[in-house]
């Protein structure tokens, strides 16, 4: 069995499980507490199969809050299931709860790094293609400049093994403001590049044809 298989398989189970829980919930077998971990867990679970299928759901921003949620909840689970007297089904949806966390805090930990191809739009996709080659015709960097107004930037981006680099200056007037972002994936630059520099693939060229 291959480790993809073996993810589906896990997701199939998480989701197998949600139903499961939310059968006994209709059927009056849960608590308010109940109701609330299936929630959380039916987000979770869209995200685990986002993760396995490589597809962006939702937005890539809540994903890792989300785990950082799971990954409370399940030690204050813990907490209560070694330190308080619980009634038996109480303790049975807490211990459920916490250990089934575990993993699906660690995968949306990974899932809601936004530097991946699966969150990137189709034309980001093709615009990074574009700057894939013109960074394979020379050897050297990238540079772009935009104005908007009184403000100018000035981009460079350079591939430096397997990672790609952006350093941006801002000016306006006397002020002047200079950082260095670095990303895995070319979509994740393109994405940055237009957001936060204000230039587009189009923009850029080498040096020496300036």
């Amino acid at each position: 069995m291959n480790l993809h298989r073996a993810y589906r398989l896990l997701a199939l189970f998480y989701t197998v499980l949600l139903l499961v829980g939310a059968i006994a919930l209709l059927a009056g077998g849960g608590t308010a507490l109940s109701l609330v971990h299936l929630a959380l867990g039916a987000v979770a679970v869209v995200g685990l199969w986002g993760y396995i299928l490589k597809r962006g759901f939702m937005n890539p921003r809540m994903w890792r809050p989300l785990a950082a949620v799971l990954a409370v909840a399940a030690l204050v689970q813990l907490w209560a299931v070694l330190s308080l007297s619980l009634s038996g089904e109480l303790l049975t949806w807490m211990l459920a709860s916490a250990i089934f966390s575990v993993l699906l805090v660690v995968i949306l930990y990974r899932y809601g790094d936004r530097d991946q191809a699966l969150w990137a739009t189709p034309e980001e996709l093709e615009a990074a293609r574009r700057l894939e080659a013109l960074l394979e015709e020379g050897d050297g960097p990238l540079t772009a400049e935009a104005r908007d107004g009184e403000r100018e930037s000035r981009v460079t981006v350079v591939k430096a093994g397997d990672e790609y680099r952006a350093s941006v200056t801002r000016r306006r007037h006397a002020e002047r403001e200079a950082f260095e972002e670095r990303f895995r994936h070319p979509a994740t630059l393109v994405f940055f590049l237009e957001k936060f520099a204000g230039v587009s693939v189009g923009d850029f060229k080498h040096p020496d044809a300036a």
